[in-house]
C-alpha cells in the first residue's frame, strides 16, 4: 500500500509538472515579445554603492565615504572572491536545483501548488534576481498576482538564456537584501560579521543565508532556521552556539567599517553623490605616516594636559596638498573637529612676516638692534605691556637674534615701526582670509600673535616664504597646481627671513643649539606658543616642502608646561625627516639687489658676524640703538582715544602731553593743522573738542597721524 501511495503521489507531480510545463509555454506565448534583459557587464558597471572613494595621487584608495542615504552598498564583490561554503548554504537555502532548472523550478512550483494552491517557497535565485533588475517586475502587493508570477517565470527564463549561472549568482548575492538597510554580501559581511566575504566560516554562512527569506526577522526565528539549515547541510550546531552567535552579530547594532579611512576631513569636503570616485594630490603612505606620528605625539603628551592635534604637508611649487591630518583619530576629544581649519591664536607665528615687512619698507635690517626692555603702551582702553616668553629681558639685540629666538618685546617695538595698518593689509594679502580690515581691532597684540589663523592659513602663508615671496593657492585635486600666482613680499627681504629661521646660532638665546628644529639638511622654522599656552605651533619649509603642527585642546583648556620645541617641534622634525630621508634641501639662492658685508655692533651688544643687507640699506660703521630706524610715529595720545578731564583738578592746570619716538628735537607738532610746538615731549592745556595730530619733519612733511578727542 505505501508503495502504490509513492507511485500515486509521483504521477500527480509529474502530471503536475507536465500541464505547468504546457501552462507556462502558453502564458509565454501569449505575453508578446522577450523581456529585455541588460547585459551582465553593464549591470556590473552601473552599480554603484553607497560608499564614494577618495583616491590619493598614485591612484591607491586613501578613504571610503558614505554618500548614499537610502542603502548601505559596498563594492560589487566577485563570485571568486566568496567563500564556498557561504555560496553552497545559499544556493541550498534559495535553490538547490540552481544549476539543473533554466530559470523556473517546475518541481518545485508543482510542489507548492499541490500544497495549498499559493505558490510559496517556489521562486529560483534566477526569479529573485529579476525584480532586482527591473522594478517593474516587484509585486504590487504583499503577494504576487498570477499574472505577475508569470512575467516574473518569463523574465527568469529571458534571464537564464542572457546570462551564465556564475553570473547569476553573483549578481544576487551582490543585489540581495540581508538587513535592515544592508544591500549586497560584502555590505553585510562587513557590517554583520566584520569581515570581507572571503572569510566567511560555515556557521557565519548559515547565519547570513538564514536572513535572506525575512531579514527582520527577530532574532529566535533567525536561529531556528540557521539551525534547520545546518542540520540539512551537516553542520553541528547547538541551539545555544547559534543563539550566541546571532546575538553578537545580528542582535548589535550593525557598523560598517571603511576598508580605508585615512582622510576623513578631505574625504567629506571632495566626495559626495556626484563626486563618487576623486583623485587627491595626497599621498596614501605620507598621510599614514603623519597621523600615525601626530597621534602618537599627542598621545605622549596626555600627561601636560594635551589630546588633539593636527598637521599638514603642501609641495612648496605646486601647492598640492601632500598630507592631511585634521586631527588624531580615535584617540581625539573631537574626531569630527578639522584642526587644520579651525581658527585659534597664531601665537608667535606670524613674527617672520613681520619682521620681512619692516625689512622690505627699509625701516629695519637684519643687523638692526632693537631694545628689549620693558614697553608700556597707552592704549584707548588703558595700557598694553607686553611681556617675553621667559619673562625675562635681554636688553638691545638684532633683528635676527630676535626673531630667531622669538622675542615678543622687539617685535612689538617693530609693529609701532611699520603700524597696525600695513601689518593686518600684508596679512590680508598674504592669505589670511579671516582677518578684519579694522587694525585697531587688534592692536599692537597682533605682533605676538593675538589674532585667531587656521592651520592652512599659516602653511599657506610660509609656503610663500618657501617661495621666495610668490602666492598662490593650495590644492586638493591634481589638476589645479597651477594656480594664478602673485608676488606680495619683496623676494630680498624673504631671503634674509628665511636665512634667520634657519640659524641655529640665533635661536640658541632661547631654544639653545641642539633642539627639535635642527635638521641635518637646510630648513627655516619657527614655532609659536599663544596666551595661557592654549595652541603650541610650529611651521617650517625646507626646498621642496612646507609642513606645519599643532597640539592644543579643541576645548581651548590650556595646556601644561608645554614649549613651542616641546609640543609640535618633535611632530614637525619627524615629518621633515621623513621627507628628505632620501630628498637633499639646499638653501635658496641670494637674489639681485642684496649686499652681504660685515658688520660690527657697538658696545659688542652681539659678536662681529658677516650681514645680508638690501642694496642700499647696509650700515656704514659700527651699527647702534635706532639704526635704520627710519619711521617716526605718535606714542601718545594714541589713535582713537577719548580723553576726559579729572574733575578733582581745574581745567586751566590740565595739560597733555604729545609724545613721538624715536624722542628727537627736530620735530613739529601740528594740531588740526595750526603748528603748536617742536619739542619732545609738547605740552599742550586740553580743552574739548575733536582733533588730528600731526607729526611734521623740517620741510612741513608728514610723518604721523593720530585722531583723539577730547570730552
Amino acid at each position: 500500500m505505501r508503495c502504490m501511495g509513492k507511485s500515486k503521489r509521483r504521477l500527480t507531480m509529474a502530471l503536475a509538472v507536465s500541464g505547468l510545463s504546457g501552462l507556462l509555454h502558453l502564458a509565454a506565448m501569449m505575453a508578446g515579445p522577450q523581456p529585455d534583459i541588460p547585459d551582465f557587464a553593464r549591470v556590473r558597471s552601473d552599480y554603484q554603492a553607497s560608499e564614494a572613494v577618495l583616491l590619493d595621487r598614485h591612484g591607491e584608495v586613501l578613504h571610503e565615504l558614505r554618500v548614499d542615504p537610502r542603502a548601505r552598498r559596498l563594492e560589487w564583490v566577485r563570485l571568486s572572491d566568496i567563500s564556498p561554503c557561504l555560496t553552497r548554504t545559499v544556493l541550498f537555502a534559495e535553490d538547490r536545483a540552481f544549476y539543473r532548472h533554466r530559470g523556473v523550478d517546475l518541481k518545485a512550483v508543482a510542489g507548492a501548488l499541490l500544497r495549498k494552491g499559493r505558490p510559496r517557497g517556489a521562486s529560483t535565485i534566477s526569479m529573485q534576481v529579476v525584480p532586482l533588475l527591473d522594478r517593474r517586475l516587484k509585486p504590487h502587493g504583499p503577494r504576487r498576482s498570477w499574472p505577475e508570477k508569470f512575467r516574473q517565470i518569463r523574465a527568469a527564463r529571458a534571464l537564464e538564456k542572457a546570462w551564465s549561472k556564475p553570473q547569476i549568482l553573483e549578481a544576487y548575492l551582490n543585489l540581495v537584501t540581508f538587513r535592515g538597510e544592508l544591500q549586497g554580501l560584502r555590505a553585510a559581511s562587513r557590517g554583520i560579521l566584520g569581515k570581507e566575504p572571503s572569510g566567511i566560516n560555515d556557521r557565519e554562512a548559515l547565519v547570513l543565508a538564514a536572513l535572506i527569506p525575512e531579514p527582520q526577522a527577530p532574532l529566535r526565528r533567525t536561529v531556528a532556521r540557521a539551525k534547520a539549515l545546518g542540520a540539512s547541510l551537516g553542520i553541528a550546531c547547538g541551539d545555544g552556539e547559534l543563539m550566541t552567535l546571532v546575538r553578537n552579530t545580528v542582535g548589535h547594532p550593525y557598523r560598517v567599517r571603511p576598508g580605508v579611512a585615512l582622510a576623513p576631513h578631505v574625504a567629506r569636503m571632495l566626495l559626495s553623490q556626484n563626486r563618487r570616485r576623486v583623485v587627491s594630490t595626497l599621498d596614501k603612505g605620507l598621510q599614514a605616516f603623519v597621523s600615525e606620528t601626530l597621534a602618537r605625539q599627542v598621545a605622549a603628551l596626555n600627561a601636560r594636559n594635551v589630546h588633539d592635534g593636527a598637521a599638514l604637508v603642501v609641495d612648496n611649487q605646486r601647492g598640492d596638498i601632500l598630507a592631511y591630518a585634521g586631527n588624531t583619530g580615535a584617540g581625539a576629544s573631537a574626531p569630527l573637529v578639522d584642526g587644520i581649519r579651525a581658527p585659534r591664536q597664531a601665537g608667535s607665528t606670524l613674527k617672520p612676516l613681520l619682521y620681512e615687512l619692516a625689512l622690505e619698507r627699509e625701516v629695519l635690517t637684519a643687523a638692526s638692534i632693537l631694545d628689549d626692555s620693558a614697553l608700556q603702551i597707552p592704549t584707548p582702553t588703558g595700557l598694553y605691556i607686553p611681556e617675553d616668553y621667559d619673562q625675562t629681558y635681554a636688553g638691545e639685540v638684532s633683528v635676527r637674534t630676535a626673531l630667531a629666538s622669538s622675542l615678543n618685546i622687539p617685535a612689538v617695538r617693530t609693529l609701532q615701526l611699520i603700524g597696525l595698518d600695513g601689518f593686518v593689509e600684508r596679512l590680508r594679502a598674504t592669505g589670511f582670509s579671516g582677518i578684519r580690515k579694522e587694525a585697531d581691532y587688534y592692536g599692537y597684540s597682533l605682533a605676538l600673535g593675538s589674532v585667531d589663523v587656521s592651520l592652512l592659513d599659516l602653511v599657506g602663508a610660509y609656503r610663500v616664504l618657501a617661495n621666495h615671496g610668490v602666492c598662490s593657492p593650495l590644492s586638493f585635486l591634481p589638476d589645479q597646481g597651477h594656480a594664478t600666482q602673485t608676488r606680495v613680499m619683496d623676494e630680498r627681504a624673504v631671503f634674509i627671513i628665511s636665512a634667520v629661521l634657519s640659524d641655529r646660532d640665533a635661536r640658541a638665546h632661547t631654544f639653545g643649539l641642539e633642539n627639535y628644529l635642527a635638521t641635518r639638511f637646510w630648513t627655516a622654522v619657527k614655532t609659536g606658543t599663544s596666551k595661557d599656552m592654549r595652541d603650541n605651533w610650529c611651521i617650517g619649509y625646507s626646498e621642496r616642502f612646507t609642513v606645519g603642527v599643532w597640539v592644543g585642546n579643541f576645548s581651548g583648556e590650556p595646556m601644561w608646561n608645554v614649549s613651542g620645541v616641546s609640543g609640535a617641534a618633535p611632530v614637525w622634525l619627524e615629518i621633515m625627516n621623513h621627507l628628505h630621508r632620501d630628498l637633499s634641501s639646499a638653501p635658496p639662492r641670494p637674489p639681485k639687489g642684496l649686499i652681504r658685508k660685515a658688520v660690527r655692533f657697538a658696545g659688542s651688544i652681539e659678536p662681529a658676524r658677516t650681514e645680508w643687507f638690501l642694496e642700499g640699506t647696509e650700515p656704514p660703521g659700527i651699527i647702534r640703538l635706532n639704526d635704520r630706524h627710519a619711521a617716526p610715529r605718535i606714542t601718545y595720545p594714541p589713535h582713537g582715544a577719548v580723553i576726559s578731564f579729572d574733575p578733582g583738578i581745574p581745567r586751566a592746570n590740565q595739560n597733555m602731553a604729545f609724545e613721538a619716538d624715536p624722542a628727537r628735537g627736530d620735530y613739529i607738532w601740528a594740531l588740526n593743522g595750526r603748528e603748536i610746538g617742536s619739542r619732545t615731549p609738547c605740552l599742550w592745556r586740553v580743552q574739548p573738542g575733536e582733533y588730528t595730530l600731526s607729526l611734521l619733519d623740517g620741510d612741513r612733511q608728514t610723518l604721523a597721524t593720530v585722531q583723539f578727542a577730547v570730552r
